[in-house]
Formats: C-alpha cells, sequence, structure tokens
C-alpha cells in the first residue's frame, strides 16, 4: 500500500501563477503521488472488475497558457486512453479531494450508459449519505447525493443521455481542510471505501 498523505503544499499548487510554474509544482509534488496511487489502484480495479484496468496520469500537455485548475489519475480498462470510457478518478482541486466514477462528453456511448443508470435509478440511492454528483468534470461543484436525488439526478441524467455536452460524475469531494487531516492509511482506506461503493455503478453504466 503506497503511503500517500495530501498536505497544504499539493492543494496550494493550483495557487502558483503561471503555466510553467505551476506545472513544475504539480510534476514535482503532485504527479508521483498520482503515480503511486495509480499502480495500487489499477491492480485493485483489475482485481474486482475481472479486466485489466490501466493509470492514466493527467498531462495537461495541451496547454499553452492557462495552467490547470485541477489534477488527477484516472482508471480505465483501455490502455491508450480514459475519456471515450466510463472511468474512475482520483484528484484535486485546491478546495479538495475528489474520488470519483465519470462520465464525460467525449463518451460515444454515453446515451446507452445513461438509460443504463435510468433503468437501474434505484442503486444510486444507495450510496452514502455524503456521496456527490456532479454534470461537469471542468467544475469543482457539485450537488449532495440526498438532496439531488429529487429531482437534480433525473435532470442530470437526461443531460447526459440528450445533450452532446452532458456528463455525469458521482462520489465523494472530501474538503481540503479534512484530507490534510488524514494519515496516509485513513485516506487509502476512505479512498478504497469509495470505490467499493462505484463498482456496482460502474457495472451497470457497463450493462454487466
Amino acid at each position: 500500500m503506497p503511503k500517500i498523505k495530501w498536505t497544504n503544499k499539493d492543494f496550494n499548487v493550483f495557487h502558483i501563477d503561471g503555466l510553467e510554474q505551476r506545472m513544475d509544482a504539480l510534476n514535482s509534488s503532485v504527479r508521483p503521488k498520482f503515480q503511486l496511487l495509480g499502480e495500487d489502484f489499477s491492480a485493485y480495479f483489475s482485481s474486482h472488475l475481472g479486466e485489466e484496468f490501466y493509470p492514466h496520469v493527467a498531462k495537461h500537455a495541451r496547454r499553452t497558457v492557462n495552467p490547470p485548475n485541477d489534477s488527477w489519475v484516472a482508471f480505465a480498462p483501455y490502455k491508450r486512453g480514459y475519456k471515450s470510457l466510463p472511468h474512475f478518478q482520483i484528484g484535486l482541486w485546491s478546495t479538495h479531494l475528489f474520488i470519483v466514477l465519470a462520465i464525460i462528453y467525449e463518451a460515444p456511448e454515453k446515451n446507452v450508459m445513461a438509460q443504463h443508470l435510468m433503468a437501474n435509478k434505484a442503486i444510486l440511492g444507495q450510496l452514502p449519505e455524503d456521496f456527490i454528483v456532479s454534470g461537469d468534470h471542468m467544475s469543482p461543484e457539485a450537488f449532495p447525493l440526498q438532496t439531488a436525488k429529487e429531482d437534480k439526478l433525473d435532470e442530470l441524467l437526461l443531460r447526459l443521455r440528450d445533450v452532446k455536452k452532458g456528463e455525469f460524475l458521482v462520489g465523494r469531494h472530501i474538503p481540503k481542510e479534512q484530507a490534510i487531516k488524514l494519515t496516509a492509511s485513513q485516506i487509502h482506506q476512505i479512498t478504497e471505501e469509495t470505490f467499493s461503493h462505484l463498482l456496482p455503478i460502474y457495472n451497470v453504466i457497463v450493462g454487466k
């Protein structure tokens, strides 16, 4: 088990001005942690889902001016990429740690994935009370699942199905102030526990 502890320094990377300066800080302090988590949890997903999963640490390679506001490691059963598939992520914004399952707009079969979720929506209601949902992977904002179940959840799933830019993310957001107090063992436990709740959702999405 990798000893990963998140610190103020990790979250404050996203307050550094300038693309080159922020990328240097990301590469020196945050990416090595994502790489270790990638090795660990790709084996976890491969074991639990019965096919080989690969880690993809964000490179932010296309950026030429604006520095990234978040960063992550993603997991998917495809070595060359993850954006076209439902995927798991561990990542940071300046405000929080996120541990999520995501379908983003690049997924060509996202309308089918949405239909699977809509037909099995009750499984989302079984998730822990502190889980969140979101319709935009490029925004740090999210909705508490408990309140979203009233009407927002339907709206997000319909948008995922019918709108080209529709997305769906579900999982946990852990505020920075809480995350930096967690030990490496606690972080690993929370991350694994979060993913254990998301595995059945993934199976619904892919039609298993």
